[in-house]
């Protein structure tokens, strides 16, 4: 039987990398809708696959994300680098925050794992230490030029994502785009010389500000599931919906 190569350089059937395919897809689309606490026995039923072999194939969820992940953790990368060559600095900084929030817009896992989450990897650590200093670079350059305020510090920058997926979190159904009105904002409040003249999107009616500050525009996470595998057989949900069995009383002695 053909033979395709792992990463690892470990051969893999042809069936066993079909499956993999298929856990990566579907992981891809649950993940990337509703986060990183999506557990393996939902990957597994969406796949259609046992859950043992999610399990087999991505024992940690680090080996997962980082499957899932890496290609557009190096697009990042490749984004603040291009941004870094653009003639004016303050229009770097613009373009990187620009693409890099459009990756995180349509993707809440990549987002997650961008900001810190729970689940973030060291692949995902890698790129945020590759992208910082070219970013903070950016600023002191700009700073020199005159064209970002002179108070701002470089990890004032790192602040900019924690709001605007707080915007994207919020405004996901009332207006996916309101970010970029936001970004906007926040970058003139940075800048000196030159100002805009109008913003992107538009002011959020009083019915979507109710909406986005209820929060009910993205549904919360599911809730977390072990890295290890399911004991004697039995899926998480099977485990999860079984009856408890309630502590015998002591009984009676006989008369």
């Amino acid at each position: 039987m053909a033979l395709e190569q792992r990463s690892d350089d470990r051969p893999l059937r042809r069936d066993a990398e079909r499956n993999r395919q298929r856990i990566l897809d579907a992981a891809g689309r649950l993940i990337g809708d509703r986060g990183l606490e999506v557990s393996h026995d939902e990957i597994a039923r969406e796949a259609n696959v046992g859950v043992g072999t999610v399990y087999r194939r991505f024992p940690t969820r680090e080996r997962l994300f980082d499957a899932l992940y890496h290609r557009e953790l190096d697009t990042m990368v490749a984004i603040a680098e291009k941004a870094a060559q653009v003639d004016d600095p303050l229009q770097g900084l613009r373009l990187f925050l620009e693409r890099s929030f459009e990756q995180q817009a349509a993707n809440r896992g990549l987002r997650e794992l961008l900001i810190g989450h729970s689940g973030t990897t060291d692949l995902a650590r890698s790129a945020q230490s590759r992208i910082g200093p070219i970013v903070g670079g950016l600023v002191v350059r700009a700073q020199a030029e005159g064209r970002l305020h002179p108070a701002i510090g470089p990890t004032d920058t790192a602040m900019i994502p924690v709001m605007i997926n707080a915007v994207m979190r919020a405004s996901r159904e009332a207006d996916p785009d309101q970010w970029r009105r936001w970004l906007a904002i926040l970058l003139e409040g940075m800048a000196v010389g030159r100002r805009r003249k109008s913003f992107p999107g538009h002011a959020p009616s009083p019915s979507e500000v109710e909406r986005i500050i209820g929060g009910r525009s993205e549904p919360p996470a599911t809730s977390a599931t072990l890295t290890l595998p399911p004991r004697s057989g039995r899926s998480e949900r099977q485990r999860e919906t079984m009856p408890r069995s309630t502590p015998r009383r002591g009984r009676r002695a006989a008369p």
